[in-house]
């Protein structure tokens, strides 16, 4: 089965779903973040802090292209993944690329217990949100597919993923 890839702003829920998702279709979860941290052995923030996000972009970029080339894969891309073009082009070549969004208040809520969110340990956490979803927002409209997760269940969005993969089979 080709890929079904989660994109999204962070709090959006691409990890709980991906996982579920996997689980329902019996599919392998792969995260982009997580495989990122095991092939760097250190963490996202530390790379963040240490090398910028140039350096993460590129480690990103490469990840991405190595589970690009797999199939049966529910891959939980990194909420950042559609800034450079050529992630997005190799997440479509193998996989249906899925945006799921919230708005900026759920978002908040969500992320605001977390402190490994690099680009959210600033000031003013909720006005940075507001600013890299704007900046963000037509990168994420060019997935195939865009669902809001702010008023559905993990189940509902699980559903509904599972309606447009089956449709596209």
């Amino acid at each position: 089965m080709k890929n079904i890839v989660l994109v999204g702003f962070m709090g959006t829920g691409k990890t709980t779903i991906a996982i579920k998702l996997a689980n329902a279709l019996n599919m392998d979860y792969v995260s982009t973040d997580d495989l990122i941290e095991k092939r760097e052995k250190r963490t996202i923030n530390e790379i963040f802090t240490k090398e910028g996000e140039d350096c993460f972009r590129d480690v990103e970029s490469d990840v991405i292209r190595e589970v690009s080339s797999r199939e049966n894969l529910v891959i939980d891309a990194g909420g950042g993944a559609v800034i450079r073009e050529e992630n997005l082009t190799n997440l479509r070549s193998n996989g249906i690329v899925i945006c799921l969004t919230a708005d900026e208040d759920t978002i908040m809520e969500r992320t605001k217990k977390y402190k490994h969110r690099p680009l959210l340990n600033v000031e003013d956490p909720k006005q940075k949100i507001r600013t890299l979803l704007a900046k963000r927002a037509p990168l994420y409209a060019r997935a195939d597919h865009c669902i809001d997760t702010g008023k559905l269940t993990v189940r509902q969005v699980v559903d509904e993923i599972i309606k447009i993969v089956t449709r596209k089979v």
